[in-house]
């Protein structure tokens, strides 16, 4: 991996000097565009609608239009703001992990320690870590100011950067004024159903199904060319339910779940478990008495 940034974690006179790495990476398959009749590239130009000319990226800047008047604003100009010049994650507050909404997080990164500050950054870790707390952080990042969480990921420090509370849309939906009214019955057949896909979070045990056929579909394109047998190349599509189907009653849909739930965990049960012997085990026979 290579540090997008490097800085200093900053709390009170403390100062731990970290570099900063991306914590994620796309693994999407690259596609471009082209032209359908002739597999032409589709190319997008920075074309001037004063002149005509095609720019170049380095005099390409950024403007801000009121409606009357407009700004140009250089790559120098910004990298003047004194937000952009710093080099410091600054510690605001540590808050208590369970205050922070997941709805707020945006991009992960990784921190990993100067030579120099090893020891402070273990002293942060183990302090967060013991004190179920997560730092509240604000530091400057790609010509933007973050508001981040400072947190523990196993031994490694870590920052997510926040959205601002104004970012999140508040869920004013009119379909949720009136709450309609659930049973007891429903919600214990909607809890066992539930139970019965009940288990521990593995990530390990997921994958990305579309990118995976998208890559399956690319290869037999490039073996076999435009005239493909989809349904062969993927076998035959099964049957999908949608909601326009059959009507069922709630009770009825979730009494089926839970029915063919437990079928099912049972059919798992006993493939499992070794077969039994039938075969019972002869006693050994008496031993005579001497005469």
């Amino acid at each position: 991996m290579r540090a997008i940034w490097t800085g200093a974690i900053t709390f009170g006179l403390v100062n731990v000097p970290v570099k900063v790495y991306s914590a994620t990476e796309d693994h999407d398959v690259a596609l471009h565009q082209v032209h359908d009749a002739d597999g032409g590239r589709i190319r997008y130009q920075r074309r001037c609608e004063i002149d005509g000319k095609i720019i170049p990226y380095e005099h390409i800047a950024k403007a801000y239009d009121d409606g009357e008047r407009t700004v140009i604003l250089t790559a120098e100009d910004l990298a003047s703001l004194p937000a952009e010049r710093s080099r410091e994650i600054d510690v605001v507050e540590f808050v208590p992990n369970d205050q922070l909404d997941p709805i707020m997080f945006d991009k992960s990164y990784y921190l990993e320690p100067d030579s120099k500050s090893q020891k402070a950054y273990e002293l942060l870790r183990r302090t967060l870590e013991d004190s179920d707390r997560t730092a509240i952080v604000n530091f400057a990042l790609r010509q933007k100011s973050r508001l981040a969480a400072l947190r523990v990921r196993g031994d490694v420090l870590m920052i997510q950067t926040l959205l601002w509370n104004d970012e999140i849309r508040a869920a004013e939906f009119p379909s949720l004024q009136e709450r309609p009214r659930v049973t007891q019955r429903e919600l214990q057949l909607s809890e066992a159903l539930m139970e019965s896909f009940a288990g521990d979070f593995e990530p390990e045990k997921f994958s990305d199904e579309y990118q995976e056929e998208l890559r399956k579909l690319i290869d037999a394109k490039l073996e076999q060319g435009d005239a493909i047998d989809t349904a062969e190349t993927f076998g035959e599509e099964e049957e999908k339910k949608s909601g326009g189907g059959e009507v069922i009653d709630l009770m009825e849909a979730l009494q089926r779940s839970v029915e063919r739930s437990r079928s099912k965990g049972s059919a798992s049960a006993e493939k499992k478990s070794p077969a039994k012997k039938s075969e019972t085990k002869k006693k050994p026979a008496a031993k005579k008495k001497p005469a």
